[in-house]
């Protein structure tokens, strides 16, 4: 656990808390409520504010106000106080020891949060800050509403000792027990080191602050100590560092307020519990509205690249496309939409990245969205332009069977309604594990440009006729002749049509309307589980 410096409260900066007075009236006992809850709310002192704000960083009440609607959030325990001793901690005890929580509404829905102080001990955690989190979570879990946390703290509070970590180690097992019952979301917005950082690990969306908010299990003193290496801490954990390299972070802005804004969005777009559907918003974009510009964005050409953000924008509901792990493994693209009005899923290969192979980052990403959605009863649409797995030795070493396992292993396993949709190339284990009809998609499609097959035609001459083509006086001619010959047997457009493998090959221009007739068939889709504690994840 990281060690955090004691930002001491500064007692001469505000007025003593107010004593009651024998023999007062209830109007004086309230005047003395309200003057001392009016302290609470300005916090420690007017410097500590200053210093935050110098930082670039707002207070915990004034992210806690851009995250819930307007004059709906309902704080609890804002006057508790820690009971440790020692270290000078008996005369230091501000009120809300560091951390903000309550309940309040996000587009008219129940959300819980909570929210380190740092101008309180550094938003360092101690055991009464430990409880605070603990209740709201649990409060979150009974009501069935998503939890927030707003974190803003450096770690265990030392003075206090093994009992800091314990407070961490409860927050973890709520995390876990919590998983797939009701939206996580932490949204880091100042440092967030060792132990402290695995809660927003275990939860289901990290949101990070450019400049501001960084994590890692070891900070940068320790790394140089240990290794002689020389960063910074954006460097070691910034936001573009998880956004971009780990993958640890979901989404990474410039600012508290446009980070806060799209956690509003997100939250918009889920349910409040497993039990609940997702939100359903007017339906004010024509479900059978033609896309006629995907005759022109998609190449028929298989080895031309093109930009699959733009097909799926054109395909969802006034092009809202909400991307989740952008910056991450952008070989495959993933996120949420809506259909009709509907929240849908979406994973997709991108071939402007890599050709759109899968890899070991990029199956990971899309099975641990494709669990994500299943857990929360979000439909999955996949667009399939895949051309196999990424070869080499570094990712079989890295154990690329093991992550495709994941990928696969998440497809099979959901029971949300699934529907896939061929594009152009599906080739090998990768067209089989993209949610082909083998392994349990409810509906298969394809465009008429699709080609389904174990591999790219001159791959499979060159094998197939490998010594027709050597014997051959011309072995040019020869190879483009077999090239030729099993294109036209077995990679024609209705060739996997014709053997059930998919339902139809559609019209381009007649996509967003196919997938939301199956998927309006499928709204009532149930799959009854065999009785097991769990499956074994190939993690």
């Amino acid at each position: 656990m990281s060690i955090v410096e004691d930002r001491p409260v500064r007692p001469a900066e505000r007025p003593p808390t107010p004593q009651p007075v024998p023999n007062t009236t209830l109007r004086e006992r309230t005047a003395e409520l309200n003057a001392l809850q009016e302290q609470v709310l300005r916090g420690p002192s007017d410097r500590a504010t200053e210093a935050q704000h110098a930082k670039g960083k707002l207070t915990a009440r004034e992210r806690v106000a851009l995250l819930f609607d307007e004059g709906t959030f309902v704080e609890i325990e804002g006057l508790r106080r820690h009971r440790a001793t020692g270290f000078g901690l008996e005369d230091k005890k501000p009120h809300s020891d560091g951390v903000v929580i309550g309940w309040g509404t996000v587009h008219g829905r129940t959300v819980f949060t909570y929210a380190h102080d740092f101008r309180i001990f550094g938003g360092a955690l101690g055991e009464a800050h430990a409880e605070k989190i603990h209740k709201v979570m649990d409060l979150a879990e009974a009501a069935g509403a998503p939890v927030v946390g707003l974190c803003d703290g450096a770690g265990a509070r030392i003075q206090e000792g093994v009992s800091a970590l314990a407070g961490y180690g409860g927050i973890f097992q709520r995390n876990v027990r919590n998983s797939g019952v009701i939206p996580q979301i932490s949204v880091m917005l100042g440092p967030c080191a060792g132990g402290a950082a695995y809660s927003p690990a275990l939860t289901d969306f990290v949101f990070m602050v450019r400049g501001t908010s960084q994590m890692f299990i070891t900070g940068p003193d320790v790394v140089r100590s240990v290794t002689g290496e020389e960063i910074s801490q954006n460097g070691l954990g910034g936001a573009d560092v998880h956004a971009a390299v780990s993958g640890v972070a979901a989404f990474a802005y410039d600012t508290e307020e446009s980070c806060l804004e799209d956690v509003r969005h997100l939250l918009s777009m889920l349910p409040s519990n497993n039990r609940e559907l997702p939100p359903v918003a007017p339906a004010d974009d024509p479900a059978d509205r033609r896309c006629e510009r995907l005759l022109d964005l998609v190449p028929s050409q298989a080895n031309q690249a093109y930009d699959m953000r733009r097909v799926i924008e054109e395909i969802v509901d006034h092009g809202d496309f909400f991307e989740v792990h952008g910056q991450w493994a952008q070989n495959v693209v993933c996120g949420l939409a809506r259909l009709d009005g509907r929240v849908t899923g979406i994973v997709a290969n991108q071939p402007a990245v890599l050709a759109g192979v899968l890899d070991i980052e990029s199956s990971e990403k899309a099975a641990r969205f494709v669990q994500f959605c299943d857990a929360f009863s979000i439909p999955l649409v996949t667009l399939v332009d895949v051309p196999g797995f990424l070869p080499g030795v570094d990712q079989e070493h890295g154990g690329v069977i093991r992550h495709g396992a994941k990928l696969l292993y998440a497809y099979c396993n959901a029971t949300v309604p699934r529907i896939s949709l061929v594009l152009r190339k599906a080739y090998g284990g990768a067209y089989i594990v993209m949610d082909s009809r083998s392994i349990g998609a409810d509906v298969a499609l394809a465009w008429p440009s699709n080609e389904i097959a174990v591999m790219g035609a001159e791959g499979a001459a060159n094998v197939i006729f490998r010594r027709e083509i050597a014997a051959a006086d011309d072995p040019a001619e020869m190879r483009a002749q077999k090239i030729k010959e099993y294109t036209t047997e077995l990679m024609h457009p209705y060739y996997a049509a014709e053997r059930g493998l998919v339902d139809d090959v559609i019209d381009p221009a007649d996509t967003r309307g196919r997938l939301i007739a199956a998927l309006a068939m499928l709204r009532t889709k149930h799959v009854p589980l065999p009785g097991r504690k769990h499956g074994n994840l190939p993690l």
